[in-house]
């Protein structure tokens, strides 16, 4: 589904996946839940693009529904892989995330594991990686990231906010590190300008996205 021109969402995926045309490549944000390699692969196809077009993949956070299918996405593009430095450790396996509040989630990630992936870029706030700038915005995990096309005026939020039924949320509280700093984190967003904001979860927010965030951050 194209969102803007050169930025476009894999449907059929639990969790929003997106695809960033960088000239003939492609920056992958986010891979899914396990077995979610195959849409994005039929999506990349669909595009008029090959596997190898992928040269970067850039993922949000370190949760499941995120990077469930880094591993076989990584094996068919050998794109490089870019997490925050928070959240990296997680991601390649060599050290176990805080355990989540809900039941739900814990018992599903006991059952559900992601196979680690070591990252080959470790971001920080203000980095910039194949045209987006990354901006910290933990609470949600300590490590999680928005990216800002500057040019298309497109911002990707991961779960630091959604907008489902109409309006505008927070990230769940149940799957959610740290309340507080996710609250200080849309807070951040907000002083930012951008037409369009994409999330993890939930649809498209357009236009005049930074301004009803900016609406939503004042009554937090």
């Amino acid at each position: 589904m194209k969102i803007v021109d050169g930025v476009y969402q894999v449907e059929g995926v639990n969790c929003n996946v997106y695809l960033v045309e960088n000239g003939d490549k492609l920056t992958l944000i986010d891979t899914g839940l396990p077995r979610s390699d195959k849409k994005i692969l039929k999506t990349i196809e669909a595009l008029g693009h090959k596997p190898e077009d992928v040269t970067t993949i850039i993922i949000t956070h370190f949760h499941i529904d995120h990077v469930g299918g880094l591993k076989k996405m990584k094996a068919q593009t050998n794109a490089k892989v870019a997490v925050h430095e928070a959240d990296s450790d997680f991601v390649a396996g060599t050290k176990s995330p805080p355990k989540p509040k809900n039941l739900m989630l814990k018992a599903l990630t006991t059952i559900v594991k992601s196979a680690p992936v070591e990252p080959d870029l470790r971001l920080k706030d203000g980095d910039k990686i194949a045209g987006l700038l990354v901006i910290h915005t933990p609470g949600h995990s300590d490590g999680s990231i928005s990216l800002l096309d500057e040019k298309r005026k497109v911002m990707f939020v991961g779960d630091a906010v959604r907008f489902l039924d109409g309006k505008l949320q927070g990230p769940p509280e149940r799957f959610t590190l740290d309340m507080t700093k996710a609250k200080d984190s849309i807070k951040k967003l907000s002083d930012l300008e951008f037409d369009v904001m994409v999330a993890g979860h939930g649809q498209t927010l357009m236009p005049e996205a930074s301004k009803k965030l900016k609406d939503f951050a004042a009554q937090q």
